[in-house]
């Protein structure tokens, strides 16, 4: 149960004054729906507002604020604007001016003749000095109340940045001191303020840089310690030890013998599988260095040892290639492999759970229908997850408590994660990496060609298609409408048709499984030369013969998606080539992506840059997850205190008496303000 201390915060945003349902429309838009979201809604830039004596036009595009005495009103007829006409102590006339609305307010706020601090951006119209709506107008009895340095937060339409402000203000003043967590010699080493302190001092002053980095550590803290009792509590969990003979994998007909990587990463699994505690491993592998080898590995080690396998895909295009591979690779073998997803009905369906409670389905493929209430398995051993970064903590969670005795958790991912981010979010996992790629892969050329030359790109589609071969086009992400990316696939795929005909097919997320399987099967079977797509193709479509990759509009992407989706080509044996057609008006950060992006085909290198240039949530897809994002820790802050945070916790766990201690009971109100205490749930039920 959440500690009493921090209901104030956990309060919903309604119980500050002045909250009612128009502002908190507004407000939810931002996530800012507890006081607890405004005191982690920290500024992104601040206003400094120039104290001067008099208004003089070489302040004008600044933000001064001055003692003026108002002297006159003037209307404008119809719509225009009311001027209030105002003098500084040197006599220099200043403009007050209002659009629409009432003037009886503005004559309130400045009454003539009764002088008012005023402060606002300063602006000269024509030869006039005019300030266009004041931010502030105060009584000079009031100024002290006037801060010289504002800040300014990310806002959404129907709130200033000045209104966010007073509501946090708000929140600050309900914020309590909590009890230290931070272990003494380090706070002290970092010179940091106190929780509370450093809430008020990050919102106070954009640039205070130990409040910021205290804030952020505190984020980390909480999310290692999480980590760290998760994995505790796993451990303390009698799992079921796997021991395979290896009967089943003897008889695998490979097409190349296992690079290192992929059999130091099998023996890793074994070894764990063999153990009481269930394992939970994290398998890294950048696109085609053979991550499904070592999971079909796994998985007959455990059907071996006479239990069930899992494999978990994030998309039914996926399970469903998932399942063929698994089918092909593992005919002629004694093991019943099954697939369910959200599309098998009736008794199709009754009869795989049926199958699958007795027993006589070894190994069952599918997306999350496979860990629904109602699916049963009569010995699940070893469960598989395909990209992980769409499974997190709270999921592995769940799955563990899916069998009486929890089964081993291999996890997969083909987006290189960087190391400080592997720390951050499987720091209850033990990793292996596949760094090396299987024999007869290619490196896939990549070029950057101008979006106005899709005539020439045109004409060496034509070409690559006389020639026997395929190809992929993926369409630009147009915004965050499937609408609008539909339009732009179904588009390409019309003006595509013009030159090529029939051999022209499409996929998008708006289609139906049956139809998106039928197209993937013409590809697959090479009846359609050209697959025009959205990104639904990004993860898992191997067709060997499809060597030509383009990308449109290719400066939208991100970089760890750029490398997904250049990894669905270079899967056989010839030579591979990646177009990038880019726009015309290049940021930076658009031009650093698409040349390293030509520079390099190592994942791993691509990772680091993408986490410099993009941010954590995002190389992460946390948003699919449901995972809890970093608010106050950004990349840089994560690279930078990761470390510490993972020592700081690990010696909270092992050295000062884990949660009963008293820096423990401490600890233990951040992993509730943070909202990392599913593990606190998790120790108890351990």
């Amino acid at each position: 149960m959440r500690p009493d201390i921090l209901n104030p915060l956990f309060a919903e945003v309604e119980a500050l004054k002045g909250v009612g349902p128009t502002l908190a429309k507004p407000l939810r838009k931002l996530e800012l729906e507890r006081v607890v979201d405004l005191l982690f809604h920290l500024p992104t830039g601040s206003i400094d507002r120039k104290p001067v004596d008099t208004v003089e036009a070489e302040d004008a595009g600044r933000i001064v604020t001055v003692r003026l005495v108002p002297t006159s009103y003037r209307a404008s007829g119809g719509r225009g604007p009311f001027r209030v006409g105002a003098t500084d102590q040197a006599g220099n006339l200043v403009s007050l001016v209002y659009f629409g609305g009432n003037p009886g307010w503005a004559k309130k706020l400045l009454p003539i003749g009764e002088p008012r601090i005023v402060s606002g951006r300063l602006d000269l119209y024509g030869q006039e000095l005019q300030i266009v709506h004041p931010d502030h107008v105060l009584p000079p009895a009031e100024a002290a109340d006037l801060p010289t340095r504002e800040s300014v937060y990310p806002l959404s339409e129907g709130i200033t940045s000045r209104r966010l402000g007073q509501l946090i203000e708000q929140g600050i003043e309900r914020a309590p001191e909590l009890p230290e967590w931070i272990e003494p010699s380090l706070l002290q080493a970092r010179g940091w303020p106190s929780w509370h302190d450093a809430v008020v001092r990050a919102h106070a002053d954009v640039q205070d840089e130990p409040a910021r980095a205290r804030l952020a550590y505190d984020e980390l803290f909480a999310n290692q310690l999480a980590l760290m009792l998760v994995r505790a509590s796993s451990r303390k969990r009698r799992g079921l030890p796997l021991k395979g003979d290896g009967r089943l994998r003897d008889q695998l007909r490979l097409p190349y013998a296992p690079t290192g990587a992929q059999s130091r990463a099998v023996a890793e699994i074994e070894g764990d599988l063999v153990q009481p505690a269930p394992m939970t491993r994290l398998l890294q592998g950048d696109v085609g260095s053979g991550k499904t080898l070592v999971a079909t590995m796994a998985l007959l080690c455990a059907v071996e040892a006479g239990a069930q396998g899992a494999l978990l895909a994030p998309t039914e295009i996926l399970a469903r290639q998932h399942f063929e591979t698994l089918s092909r690779t593992l005919a002629g073998l004694p093991v019943n492999v099954a697939i369910l997803t959200g599309r098998e009905k009736g008794k199709a369906r009754e009869a795989t759970l049926m199958a699958l409670a007795d027993g006589s389905i070894d190994i069952l493929v599918g997306t999350h229908a496979i860990f629904q209430e109602k699916v049963g398995y009569r010995k699940l051993g070893l469960a598989v997850v395909d990209e992980q970064h769409r499974f997190g903590v709270a999921q592995r969670m769940m799955l563990q408590a899916k069998a009486e005795r929890p089964p081993h958790l291999l996890v997969m991912t083909a987006t290189p994660i960087p190391r400080t981010l592997t720390l951050s979010h499987y720091g209850e996992m033990d990793v292996s990496r596949l760094d090396e790629m299987p024999p007869g892969r290619q490196p896939i050329e990549t070029r950057v060609i101008s979006g106005e030359r899709l005539d020439e790109v045109a004409q060496a589609l034509g070409r690559h298609l006389a020639a026997g071969r395929q190809a992929y086009w993926v369409c630009p992400l147009v915004e965050e409408s499937e609408q609008s990316d539909l339009a732009a696939a179904e588009g390409r795929a019309e003006s595509l048709r013009q030159w090529f005909g029939d051999k022209v097919g499409v996929v998008h997320g708006r289609m139906k499984g049956p139809e998106k399987d039928a197209v993937m099967a013409d590809f697959q079977a090479g009846r359609i030369g050209v697959l025009v797509a959205t990104t639904v193709i990004e993860v898992g479509v191997d067709v060997p013969n499809a060597t030509l990759m383009i990308i449109e509009g290719a400066d939208r992407f991100g970089l760890a998606q750029l490398h997904q989706l250049r990894g669905r080509v270079g899967r056989g044996d010839q030579r591979s080539v990646c177009l990038l057609l880019r726009g015309n008006a290049l940021s930076e950060t658009s031009r650093a992506r698409l040349a390293l992006m030509r520079e390099t085909n190592d994942g791993f290198r691509i990772a680091e840059e993408d986490l410099r240039l993009r941010g954590a949530g995002e190389i992460l897809g946390t948003r699919q997850s449901g995972e809890a994002a970093f608010r106050l820790a950004g990349p840089e802050r994560i690279s930078a205190l990761i470390e510490a945070a993972t020592q700081d916790a690990r010696l909270l766990v092992d050295r000062d008496g884990g949660l009963d201690s008293e820096r423990g009971q401490a600890a233990r109100i951040a992993l509730y303000l943070f909202e990392r205490d599913a593990a606190v749930g998790l120790l108890r039920a351990g």
